[in-house]
């Protein structure tokens, strides 16, 4: 056979091919799992297809015990399964951005808590209340980017360590996600700092200096 490659790290060209009968004598068995057609023009597959069911419902004594695929519905199947799976993936993520997130809120209002007086004395020297709001919510965004990089840099090192360790599954990390996860990154250190930040931002400074 000439080369074919690999597909899906499956070596195409380390197959033998043997006759059926050949092949029912070695494995003791009559049966068949699949059966492979090749079309000569793509026009003529629904027409094949049509054929394949009639010869082989009168072969299996008029019982239609099998399924007949074209590539394009297996391709279509494949395509559904990959899609579902890339749903089930973006919920984990979507999950995990919002526990993170809370985290990061539960982070900040305990750091506007400890500074309530630091907030005081910024403000008792002219701070305005968007000041106080920049700071906090640049704090949150910050740690958020920080979760973000280390996320990052786990994704390239699992992408590019994992084909040493799974040869078939072939990885790539693509630059177009990388500067997706930035931007979720600080989209949630922006959405969950907001409320802390705003909290801190209206403190009156007399009571803030009160604090301790």
């Amino acid at each position: 056979m000439q080369p074919k490659g690999v597909a899906l790290g499956f070596d195409i060209d380390d197959v033998v091919f043997i006759p059926t009968t050949t092949a029912r004598e070695l494995f003791d068995t009559d049966r068949l799992f699949s059966i492979t057609v090749k079309v000569r023009s793509a026009n003529l597959i629904d027409e094949v297809k049509k054929e394949i069911k009639e010869i082989l419902i009168r072969r299996h004594a008029g019982k239609e015990d099998f399924t007949v695929l074209s590539q394009d519905e297996m391709l279509a199947v494949m395509g559904k399964i990959l899609n579902i799976m890339t749903a089930v993936l973006a919920g984990i993520a979507a999950i995990s951005l919002v526990v993170g997130g809370i985290g990061i809120m539960n982070i900040m209002l305990v750091s506007v808590r400890e500074r309530t007086r630091e907030i005081g004395i910024r403000k008792a020297l002219g701070a305005k209340n968007r000041d106080i709001l920049l700071q906090f919510l640049s704090e949150s965004v910050a740690l958020s980017l920080i979760g973000g990089i280390g996320g990052v840099l786990l994704a390239g090192a699992l992408s590019l360590g994992l084909p040493y360790f799974v040869d078939f599954l072939p990885t790539h990390l693509a630059w177009w996600s990388v500067i997706l996860a930035f931007f979720f990154s600080a989209a949630v250190g922006v959405f969950f700092g907001v409320y802390p930040a705003r909290k801190a931002s209206l403190y009156d400074p007399i009571i803030a200096l009160r604090y301790e």
